[in-house]
């Protein structure tokens, strides 16, 4: 027994197996995934039930310590690890990933929330669903950071983020009730949609410890290209065209620029170029089908075949096997990791009308390339619901100090042309810590009053993710403005 009489209850909740002392071991859970925000735990728990944390909540609460709830650890905004204080608790989740249930006649899922992404999309494949949720820390991401933060992903264009694939909840509240809000129902109109407090809510308002979720057919024919493009108005239009040609088939539309392209076929080994000749802008589509016999793959290529012809399309190639398409998407999920090995980098995660995103390329390339000249502009994203990572490397010429001094400018400029076209700073990766003072500056002035007085009334003691998503400070205030 050590001294600290609230880690000895927090270990008789847990037991030896949920409480991680070894500090090389705690390491992991006290940073984030980029290693921006590194921080000091008092200590990290890993319950094993619902009833553990809930356990562990009502300790939290009675003791006053903060709580910082947190899945695979995977995220971007910094908003599920600990700060330095050294007084936060952090919550792992990842003890808790059992598939509790699953009915096909429901077409439903029910996992708890430290289920491995990958694993729920595997687990559905074995019943012949298909879970559409898919992006590229899925080996690593858990469902409850999923829809802590409404994750998106390759698929939204035919299946919507996070949001709109869960059915209910069981939430752990900051007093350390549980509302089990678990359902297989499609249709409930019984008052508020509790459920739509927590997904998006980054942990301020409630622990997510299982989640009741859509499936769908497992698709029988199944497309991938590469096309080759001069512009990214040539995109908007592929993509109109497609779907007017093979309606909901197109599943996925993911757009890479050049210089993105050429960062990931120097830093990842392996990989290389899909069309022989570079063009400045590509496009990943895929295209897939539940029914039989829907020759989908003959009207795929009749469709690029007409995108050629008509000078929409420079280049194409289409995947001939699953390892090719996989070889194709294995270049787009690892945009990321690229841009970490080539070095510092200025991180965007926004949307904006997708009629309007070949006008904020251009217009925010110009800007950036006029204010910080030989600035890299990395450019990727889900074109077909307006999400675009809007990244930037730095010059060759540059040191990483230089390059670090100008992210406030940097941040500046993409910010307000996102705002000038009605976009949102944030798409899918959450404000977090990383994004509060843009939300401060663009997010209305009722809106944020409203997220205010949500927060108070669940957690009236600002003990759940403290300082995270709304500033601390904006916790006590009437009108946070």
């Amino acid at each position: 027994m050590s001294t600290d009489p609230f880690m000895d209850a927090l270990q008789q909740i847990v037991g030896p197996h949920g409480l991680v002392a070894d500090s090389a071991d705690r390491e992991r859970f006290e940073r984030d995934w980029r290693g921006n925000y590194p921080g000091r735990a008092r200590a990290v728990v890993r319950p094993a039930s619902t009833g553990e944390v809930a356990a562990v909540v009502r300790l939290c609460s009675e003791h006053h310590v903060p709580v910082v709830p947190q899945g695979g650890n995977t995220g971007l905004a910094g908003g599920s690890s600990p700060d330095d204080s050294g007084l936060e608790v952090v919550l792992s989740l990842t003890r808790m990933n059992r598939v509790r249930s699953i009915s096909l006649a429901d077409e439903t899922i029910m996992v708890e929330a430290g289920c491995i992404l990958q694993h729920v999309q595997e687990e559905a494949a074995r019943h012949n669903r298909l879970f559409p949720l898919s992006l590229a820390a899925e080996g690593t991401a858990t469902i409850g950071g999923n829809l802590s933060s409404n994750a998106g992903g390759e698929q939204v264009l035919r299946y919507g983020n996070a949001r709109d694939l869960t059915l209910g909840l069981e939430v752990v509240l900051p007093d350390g009730r549980v509302w089990n809000g678990l359902s297989p129902l499609r249709k409930d109109n019984t008052g508020y949609d509790l459920k739509h407090l927590f997904i998006g809510g980054e942990g301020t308002l409630g622990v997510i410890t299982a989640a009741s979720l859509k499936l769908f057919p497992l698709p029988r024919h199944q497309c991938t290209a590469w096309l080759g493009l001069d512009t990214p108005r040539q995109a908007i239009d592929v993509l109109m065209l497609l779907r007017e040609t093979l309606g909901d088939c197109v599943t996925s539309f993911e757009l890479v620029g050049r210089a993105t392209l050429d960062q990931v076929l120097a830093r990842i080994d392996g990989t290389r170029a899909p069309l022989a000749e570079a063009t400045p802008w590509s496009v990943l589509v895929e295209v897939s089908e539940t029914a039989r016999d829907t020759r989908l793959d003959a009207r795929f290529e009749a469709a690029l075949g007409d995108l050629l012809e008509r000078g929409f399309v420079r280049d194409a190639v289409v995947a001939q096997s699953s390892e090719q398409a996989h070889a194709l998407w294995h270049i787009r999920d690892h945009v990321p990791e690229a841009q970490r090995r080539d070095g510092p980098s200025i991180k965007h995660d926004l949307s904006v009308p997708i009629s309007r995103i070949p006008e904020f390329i251009e217009t925010t390339g110009a800007a950036l390339a006029a204010t910080f000249p030989g600035i890299r502009v990395i450019c990727f994203g889900h074109v077909g619901d307006g999400n675009l990572h809007y990244n930037q490397s730095k010059p060759a010429h540059q040191s990483d100090a230089e390059f670090r001094a100008q992210i406030p400018r940097v941040h500046d400029i993409v910010h307000e042309q996102v705002a000038r076209m009605h976009g949102s700073i944030s798409a899918e990766h959450g404000i977090g810590r990383l994004k509060q003072d843009a939300l401060m500056h663009y997010k209305s002035a009722v809106a944020l009053d409203l997220m205010a007085r949500v927060k108070r009334a669940i957690d009236p003691d600002n003990l759940f993710n403290p300082g995270r998503l709304l500033p601390a400070e904006a916790h006590h205030q009437g009108d946070i403005r």
